[in-house]
């Protein structure tokens, strides 16, 4: 049976590094908020290819929560997110006492800016973005409707480590951005973790006191903070990864070109990647006509798959409950929640596997 997605390859195409890493950190007597964390910080910053700063937190959730609060959003404001993203995006908002205002996707999935105008009141303080799947949101037009209409901007990276738009990494065109480090992504450590990016130091300095209990210093308590701090022991594998991305990124994009070449079957539409964009496969993303039939044929060929989330976020019942929504609201989000499927994606596949999934997907009828 080929997996859908399998963590374990992951560790062992390095393993005798993170082994390595990991005894280094154990034997240092040092586990929470050293030199791992730190150096992480700076390596991950480094990476993305512009000047700007990291604070390393608890996951990516907490990233969401903690930058938003840096950055002074509170309650009363309204954030505008897109309809088809995750919800730990809109409970990050909700958590800062904000709340999510919600708009549909384009044809890449991602937020459309077209749409983002007729959602504006007199309490949208911001957009925040989430660039979905692995492919970055097209941000020319997202800068100029923010623009022009006064927002700040911020970026969910959750699902977009190093996916550029125009040659620039998402994560550096907003006021700040948030990642997650959750093992299934691109960049993933083994447990939780996340980080926010900026490119001012002094959001950065805020975030890093909210996530210590509030702490600019041992047991001095600036701030109503938190415990969400990123583990040394994370901090020191997430560095490994870091130094293998562009092997690891090539890995998957290996594997999409090939069902990008080989899946031929009408019944099933592919990604599209917008030209500006090169997209970094968290997930490989396709439309068929009925999710379950089309599971249940793949599972009999050999095929795992999954879908990202059957229910919208805000269908789920606890925005019901507090905003009222109902099925019918956002009809593109809803269509693509009905039909999208995941097919197998992860750090490295064996070519026998990739061409059973192209076999089973090619024989598929509906």
């Amino acid at each position: 049976m080929v997996p859908v997605n399998e963590l374990i390859r992951g560790f062992k195409l390095y393993q005798q590094e993170y082994e390595e890493a990991a005894l280094r950190v154990l034997r240092s007597g040092w586990y929470v908020l050293g030199h791992e964390v730190e150096d992480f910080e700076k390596e991950f910053a480094a990476s993305l290819g512009e000047e700007c700063y990291c604070a390393g937190v608890a996951n990516g959730l907490d990233a969401i929560m903690l930058g938003l609060m840096a950055a002074g959003i509170g309650a009363g404001d309204e954030v505008i997110v897109q309809a088809n993203g995750y919800i730990a995006t809109m409970l990050g908002v909700m958590q800062c006492g904000a709340d999510p205002v919600f708009v549909e996707p384009d044809a890449y999935y991602q937020l459309d800016a077209d749409k983002i105008e007729a959602a504006i009141t007199p309490k949208t303080k911001a957009v925040l973005v989430t660039h979905l799947y692995g492919q970055a949101t097209r941000m020319d037009a997202i800068l100029d409707v923010c623009k022009r209409n006064g927002l700040r901007l911020f970026e969910d990276c959750a699902q977009s480590h190093y996916a550029p738009y125009k040659g620039k990494n998402t994560g550096l065109f907003g006021d700040a951005s948030f990642f997650s480090f959750y093992p299934t992504k691109n960049l993933g450590g083994f447990g939780d973790g996340g980080g926010v990016i900026s490119k001012d130091p002094e959001l950065i300095s805020r975030v890093k006191t909210l996530r210590n209990y509030g702490s600019d210093r041992r047991y001095h308590n600036i701030a109503i903070g938190f415990n969400m701090r990123l583990d040394e022991i994370q901090a020191a594998l997430l560095r490994v990864k870091v130094r293998h991305m562009p092997e690891l990124l090539a890995n998957r994009d290996h594997i999409a070109q090939r069902y990008l070449a080989g899946i031929r079957n009408p019944k099933v539409e592919l990604p599209l990647t917008d030209k500006d964009c090169k997209h970094t496969w968290y997930q490989f993303i396709i439309r068929v006509d009925d999710q379950d039939k089309f599971r249940k044929f793949l599972e009999e060929k050999g095929v795992k798959t999954d879908i990202s989330w059957k229910v919208p976020p805000y269908l789920q019942p606890c925005m019901v409950e507090k905003y009222g929504y109902k099925r019918g609201d956002f009809p593109i989000t809803e269509e693509l929640c009905d039909h999208i499927v995941t097919l197998p994606m992860m750090d490295f596949m064996e070519e026998e596997e990739i061409d059973q999934v192209i076999e089973g997907v090619n024989a598929y009828e509906s």
